[in-house]
């Protein structure tokens, strides 16, 4: 089994929730590593597991929520091309760091699991 295979099938055992709620870390860990300029490659990597994340979980999302998820995922595409060529601009990073914690707020609150 190749390795995306059984990390998307970990991340479906998860409740809709949890699954989330692992959406919303990645974000904050974008956040977190965006501060340094040597983790680009840990931010690529998950940019790229977090367009998965919400990819794997569409079809168990109520519309609203599916709505504003595709919306993400655009700006997680986005700030993945982006990176490649604004990586080394301390202040698009600061910029990328912003709107992942405003996003990584959101899926939280989306998730469910402040309301536990």
């Amino acid at each position: 089994m190749r390795k995306l295979d059984k990390l998307r099938t970990r991340y479906l055992n998860d409740s809709l929730q949890i699954r989330l709620g692992g959406l919303a870390a990645n974000l904050g860990r974008i956040t977190s590593f965006s501060k340094n300029d040597n983790h680009f490659q840990v931010v690529e990597s998950i940019l790229q597991e977090s367009k998965w994340f919400i990819e794997w979980t569409s079809s168990d999302l109520a519309i609203e929520t599916l709505t504003e998820l595709v919306q993400l995922q655009i700006l997680l595409a986005q700030w993945e091309i982006q990176s490649h060529k604004k990586w080394d601009d301390p202040n698009w990073r600061i910029d990328l760091a912003n709107q992942s914690r405003e996003w990584s707020q959101r899926v939280l609150q989306m998730s469910g699991l402040l309301n536990s």
